[in-house]
This record gives C-alpha cells, sequence and structure tokens, in this order.
C-alpha cells in the first residue's frame, strides 16, 4: 500500500478505531528490510502521532530506529503524539532498555527540538505536506 492509498483509506488524522491496522501496517514496514522509501514508514508514523496514544511512542521510536535513513527522516516529535511531557512519564515508568534510551535521545533533543512544541502545529504542517 502506498502514501495515497493509506490517506485514502485513513486519512491523515485517522479515528482511534484504526489504530491497531496501521499499527500492524507500521510493524510490516519497520521489519520490511528491502523497503528504501521511508514516505510510507514516515506517514504512518504521522497517523500515530494524530491519533495521540502514548504507548506508540515505542513502536515510533523503533520505526525511527530502522536505519540510519529512517533516522533522519521521522522527525523526533513524532514520538510526542500524546504531549511531551506525557511521554516522558510513560517512559520514566517502563523497565525497558528501549524505553530508556527513547528517553534519553527525547531529553537531548528537547532544548532543540521540543521548544514551543505544538503538536497542532506539526499537524497542520503535515496536512500541508500532504496537500489534505
Amino acid at each position: 500500500m502506498n502514501e495515497e492509498e493509506m490517506l485514502e483509506l485513513y486519512g491523515l488524522e485517522p479515528d482511534d478505531i484504526h489504530r491497531e491496522p496501521i499499527r500492524q501496517l507500521l510493524q510490516q514496514e519497520i521489519e520490511n528490510r528491502k523497503s528504501e522509501d521511508n514516505e510510507v514508514l514516515k506517514l504512518l508514523c504521522i497517523m500515530l502521532f494524530c491519533i495521540g496514544n502514548v504507548e506508540d511512542t515505542t513502536l515510533i521510536w523503533q520505526a525511527k530506529r530502522k536505519n540510519q535513513d529512517a533516522g533522519s527522516y521521522i522527525d523526533v516529535q513524532l514520538l510526542c503524539g500524546a504531549g511531551y511531557e506525557q511521554t516522558l512519564f510513560y517512559l520514566e515508568n517502563m523497565d525497558r532498555e528501549q524505553a530508556h534510551e527513547e528517553l534519553l535521545y527525547l531529553r537531548q533533543c528537547e532544548p532543540y527540538d521540543f521548544v514551543d512544541f505544538s503538536k497542532a502545529e506539526w499537524v497542520s504542517d503535515y496536512k500541508q505536506y500532504y496537500s489534505v
């Protein structure tokens, strides 16, 4: 499925009822080592960001860590669809190494990437990018 098909099926700001199928598609993209196009990967992360469930931060982190290109391509802000502070709190209360790595990364990015962070502004920018 390409970006246009996904946007047609789910929209850029999908309803929460589509969260699980989007998560499954993102997991498939993460596991697909042959895929070199990060557009689909990024769009799925954006959709989960828009839904805003804090638990999705770890899956988006896995997508961001898929490879070096994905790491640059997927905006760090996408890790915080539930909000920056809520995401930190969630990760601080997880007992997993991956959560600790993500937490350290977010804290390193805070002075640069989360000054005046506004989810609404990021969603607005993505709407312009995808012309929706």
